[in-house]
């Protein structure tokens, strides 16, 4: 079983915690979600399996949040595709393992599932 991690390379922790999966010798599937966004039923099924409402995955200091979103009353549908239409609004990184996941901040939260 694949491990998969929703992965941006310029952001530290996302290394850290792809080095950590590393290092236990997972077998890895690397989502560059910048570059591949995930659809919203997709992102949908991420939050449902972190466990968290919608809000909660959001990067909500980028700017594209603050000048677009902030403030706003969002329903977890519009705050889904605010993320699917701006994925660098993901918290990242995503790690997920047969029908758990876990945010990658701190990066040691990945250990949860290995």
């Amino acid at each position: 079983m694949n491990t998969i991690i929703y992965h941006n390379p310029r952001c530290r922790k996302s290394r850290e915690t792809l080095q950590i999966l590393e290092e236990h010798g997972e077998s890895l599937e690397i989502v560059k979600y910048l570059e591949t966004p995930p659809s919203a039923p997709t992102l949908s099924e991420l939050i449902a399996m972190l466990g968290i409402a919608p809000i909660d995955l959001v990067r909500t200091n980028e700017t594209i949040w603050k000048e677009q979103f902030k403030g706003k009353a969002l329903t977890d549908a519009e705050i889904v595709n605010a993320m699917v239409a701006n994925p660098k609004l993901i918290e990242r990184p995503i790690v997920i393992k047969g029908r758990k996941a876990v945010i990658g901040r701190p990066p040691e939260n990945v250990k949860k599932l290995l």
